[in-house]
């Protein structure tokens, strides 16, 4: 595996990487590989070798693939991913499966496309990132063992407690749209992860992103929302609406957002920012 190296994210998979790098280990002869114990660790490793190598494979969820992919974009440098998330959503956006064989035969190939990235006031996004309900739902699921069902029983018990954002922008073509929400999110692919579409229209390569807004909706209508979540048939109506944008600008009254599922503190006025085909990933 000339030109590859392995970036691991040892906290991952609830801790469990040993499997994955003994069956890396009988597959391939002296890998290069790199267990990262954090984002400066693995910003310093990519550093160190970004001259020899071509192909930078994340081994982890949406928070280490965005660690590894900010030091690719705007580079002829390919990012690989072998999911080991707890939603995994870019890796399932981008095909990438648990199996160590597909991936090997990949990187034996070695073909890739460009996909477009976006920055929320200057921080690199690469699958969906939000503010509101579900910046709050990641702040208390980092505090639990994480695991899809942590994941719904801190939806549940937040939903019932969260009070609405206000959302302003600058933009008057969109001052319409001010108001409270539920969640406000910014989708470059489809999915937050574990299958959950929020914006089943969303496309990775076509210079835009979709903001998704959603409103405070009755629990009558949460099996609605939740089974047109997951069969990827959510769509505008009284509750959601869809904005295709490049660039945005706008003010929301909370810090909690949440970048590719990682909990952050950013302030507003919040400037979203497409940064089209900057991205190569290995297909």
């Amino acid at each position: 595996m000339e030109k590859v190296a392995f970036i691991i994210n040892p906290f991952s998979a609830k801790r469990n990487y040993l499997p994955f790098l003994n069956e890396l280990r009988k597959k391939v002869e002296n890998p290069l590989y790199y267990i990262s114990e954090s984002i400066e660790g693995t910003d310093e490793f990519i550093a160190a070798y970004f001259n020899q190598i071509d192909v930078f494979v994340a081994i982890g969820g949406d928070g280490t693939i965005s660690t590894v992919a900010r030091n690719l974009i705007h580079t002829d440098k390919i990012l690989a991913i072998f999911p080991a998330g707890s939603g995994n959503g870019f890796s399932n956006e981008t095909q990438f499966s648990k199996n160590l064989a597909e991936l090997l035969d990949k990187l034996k190939v070695r073909k890739s496309r460009k996909i477009d990235t976006f920055t929320v006031n200057g921080k690199l996004s690469i699958n969906v990132s939000g503010t509101g309900f579900d910046g709050k739902v990641v702040k208390e699921f980092e505090k639990t063992s994480r695991g899809f069902k942590n994941y719904i029983k801190v939806s549940l018990k937040t939903f019932f407690t969260y009070k609405p954002i206000k959302l302003k922008f600058s933009d008057e073509q969109y001052q319409k749209y001010n108001g409270k929400y539920l969640m406000i999110n910014i989708a470059n692919t489809r999915q937050f992860g574990n299958n959950a579409y929020i914006a089943p229209m969303a496309s990775k390569s076509d210079g835009l992103v979709d903001m998704v807004l959603v409103k405070k909706f009755p629990i009558t209508y949460s099996p609605l929302f939740a089974f047109r979540m997951f069969t990827k048939k959510l769509k505008g109506d009284d509750y959601i609406t869809y904005l295709p944008v490049s660039e945005i600008e706008f003010k929301v009254n909370t810090k909690n957002w949440h970048l590719d599922g990682e909990f952050n503190k950013i302030k507003s006025p919040i400037h979203v920012k497409v940064q089209p085909s900057s991205l190569h990933i290995l297909v």
